[in-house]
């Protein structure tokens, strides 16, 4: 922990305190922000909904590109501005010189998932409440997220060495959770009326690595800290199970028939990432697109629902035009259901930062475009293939008799949608039937069967 020379004295609110919060970047810093807002409500902190009526505000950063630094760094700078009491954690606050100069009025800097010490600096600056009750806070904890769905983090760090991340510099090595506690809390939350469970970490699929596969009691039978087993015993909550940043080990083959069988969602987020071996070779990644194409075939074959998202860079340094062809043939031949792309930008530390070749930004501009008009063409007709069956929703918004929601091929945030209307009205959080009628580009029109 790393933090800036202390105030003089803690503030002293005469009401209950209250902190507000800003949680920036990904889904797993969403998850440290709901932890750390656990804890404060738990010894009787309030949480402010903004600026003005918070005693103090704690930014939780991402460090990852440089954009998302500057997007931080802007955040915190607002922050300053509206409220004057600040507090830095997360991935960026691993380089506490850097926010310490940008904004040498911040409180404190504390690195990412550093509950105790983020705590440590609320206590510092803002006065616990006295005589905190637990039971302010219900067992599942606070979330940001709403009632209906949650993200389940089962590990922190990443053992990965991709040239063009510092996630392992920021965050460390692999560190799982044992089974038992990642089933516990997913069985609380299912409890509290969570309907899908989004299982993250950086690199899902290698869950229980650094720990041997240890296993840990969970009702009444051991559970091994692995992939397959902790998907399976997830499948039998009742609850959506989805699974995101699968990186492609031959394991992950064996969770397949999981979906097939219905027990957990027919979907895989796998950041491919590029699809020349070259490439991929550069960036430290596994460099056999062709046998994933096999696999994906496989997978499909067990499992003729599934839909795989997936991301990708362009205009990595020394990429060619004819590997950027090269990639496109293989989205072609893929038809990855759901695609994020990301025009390549060097990260402070990272190794790819000494590659040659560096690609031009208006190439980098005309290649993204390119591959996401294929990616639209490929969406487009997979997306065709749903109309006139009826398949479970999950509703997001509501307006009565008309909605928005989910098929279990979309993630909150990052895929599709379906627009449904219905002759009753529903509620956000319920799963309802509904016959796919129309769609588009990317989400699909139907009405509530």
């Amino acid at each position: 922990m790393s933090t800036t020379p202390l105030a003089p004295a803690p503030i002293k609110p005469a009401k209950t305190p209250k902190v507000g919060i800003v949680s920036l970047g990904c889904p797993k810093a969403l998850v440290d922000s709901e932890r750390i807002i656990t804890r404060l409500r738990a010894e009787g902190y309030q949480i402010a909904p903004d600026y003005a009526g918070a005693d103090l505000v704690l930014v939780n950063t991402c460090g990852f590109l440089d954009s998302a630094r500057d997007e931080s760094l802007a955040a915190i700078g607002e922050a300053i501005e509206a409220n004057g009491k600040v507090i830095v954690t997360g991935c960026l606050g691993a380089e506490p010189d850097v926010i310490q100069r940008a904004h040498p009025k911040v409180l404190a800097v504390t690195g990412p998932h550093q509950y105790e010490a983020v705590m440590d600096a609320v206590h510092t600056h803002l006065t616990p409440p006295h005589n905190p009750h637990l039971d302010l806070v219900p067992e599942s904890g606070l979330r940001l997220t709403p009632r209906h769905y949650a993200y389940l983090k089962i590990s922190e760090g990443c053992n990965n060495r991709c040239s063009f991340c510092i996630i392992p510099a920021l965050r460390g090595d692999l560190v799982s959770r044992p089974a038992a506690d990642v089933l516990r809390e997913a069985e609380r939350l299912v409890k509290a009326g969570v309907k899908e469970l989004l299982v993250i970490s950086q690199d899902t699929s290698a869950y229980g690595v650094d720990v041997k596969y240890s296993e840990s009691r969970w009702r009444d039978h051991d559970v091994r800290a692995k992939f397959i087993d902790l998907s399976r015993e997830l499948g039998t909550l009742g609850a959506w199970v989805r699974l995101h940043y699968v990186y492609p080990y031959p394991h992950v083959d064996e969770v397949i028939p999981l979906m097939a069988e219905g027990k957990i969602l027919p979907y895989l987020d796998i950041p491919f990432q590029h699809a020349s071996p070259r490439i991929l070779k550069a960036m430290r990644r596994p460099a056999s697109q062709a046998k994933t194409l096999d696999r994906i075939r496989r997978w499909r074959d067990i499992c003729p629902d599934l839909a795989i998202r997936s991301t990708f860079i362009v205009g990595f340094p020394g990429e060619t035009d004819a590997e950027f062809d090269e990639l496109l043939a293989w989205l072609e031949e893929a038809k990855i259901d759901r695609l994020g792309c990301f025009k390549y930008e060097p990260v402070a530390g990272a190794l790819a930062n000494a590659l040659p070749d560096p690609v031009p930004e208006e190439v980098k501009e005309a290649r993204w475009h390119r591959l996401m008009k294929v990616q639209q063409a490929i969406s487009a007709k997979r997306l065709r293939d749903k109309v006139g069956r009826r398949i479970p929703v999950i509703i997001d918004e509501s307006n009565g008799r008309t909605a928005k929601g989910r098929s279990m091929w979309d993630a909150p945030d990052i895929d599709g949608s379906v627009h449904l209307t219905s002759r009753l009205p529903v509620r956000a959080g319920e799963i309802v039937t509904v016959r796919i009628e129309r769609s588009d580009a990317y989400d699909l029109h139907g009405q509530v069967a």
